[in-house]
């Protein structure tokens, strides 16, 4: 009598499983408990914008493989203090996950890596790490509409984009104006914060508003209060 071995059923594949998700299909469960942090004061990413990054100084290149070897995310969060001014600054406690989507090494030794900002966090504690980078335990369940497309409430649009121009006028700022009134709603809420020279506090009060329409009105109000 022969024996026919046992079969894998049709739908199980044999390849590999992924470290890191199609983005299309990330949840909260795909949200690492601990994620490296990389203090940037003044820099702001938000869900769904993009955040170009040069890496040289060791820990954060230590960090950048440490990423790339895993799920590939890295927690971009402000220092309270002047960094320059404080090896070890206080961090502020929310902050954004960033997936790296584009890398290069280059002949300097230097890295250049693009993030795309997948959800906000807040920051629980953090855990020190033999390499230098600083490791957050991270808690991005308050933030859990950033993983979910959303409509977004109507914005005064020509509103915005008056309060816009003026204050980039004061400040003879130049802008890509055809670019900017192609975008959408929702990416005008993601990519102006980002782009607008406003202060590291300023930049911290629009990644902390809860909803889009919130961003909005806080950054009609600070395109306003810039003009004074």
């Amino acid at each position: 009598m022969t024996e026919t071995p046992d079969l894998p059923p049709d739908d199980v594949s044999n390849e590999p499983a992924r470290r890191a998700p199609p983005l299309t299909e990330l949840t909260l469960a795909d949200i690492p408990p601990r994620v490296g942090l990389f203090p940037l004061s003044g820099a702001l990413l938000l869900p769904g914008g993009h955040l170009p990054l040069l890496v040289f100084e060791a820990p954060y290149v230590a960090l950048l493989e440490d990423a790339l070897a895993g799920r590939r995310m890295i927690g971009v969060i402000q220092p309270l203090m002047d960094p320059d001014t404080d090896e070890h600054p206080l961090l502020y406690r929310t902050g954004t996950l960033g997936r790296i989507t584009e890398f290069a090494e280059h002949t300097d030794g230097t890295f250049t890596v693009t993030l795309l900002g997948i959800s906000r966090f807040r920051l629980i504690r953090e855990t020190p790490t033999e390499h230098g980078w600083r490791e957050g335990i991270i808690d991005a369940t308050p933030f859990a509409a950033d993983l979910v497309e959303e409509d977004p409430m109507p914005i005064n649009r020509d509103l915005l984009l008056e309060g816009l121009k003026i204050y980039l006028e004061s400040r003879d700022l130049q802008a890509s104006w055809p670019l900017i009134e192609d975008m959408d709603d929702e990416t005008l809420l993601v990519v102006l914060p980002m782009l607008v020279p406003f202060t590291p506090v300023e930049k911290q009060s629009l990644l902390e508003a809860m909803t889009l329409d919130e961003r909005a009105g806080l950054l009609l109000d600070l395109l306003e209060r810039g003009m004074e």
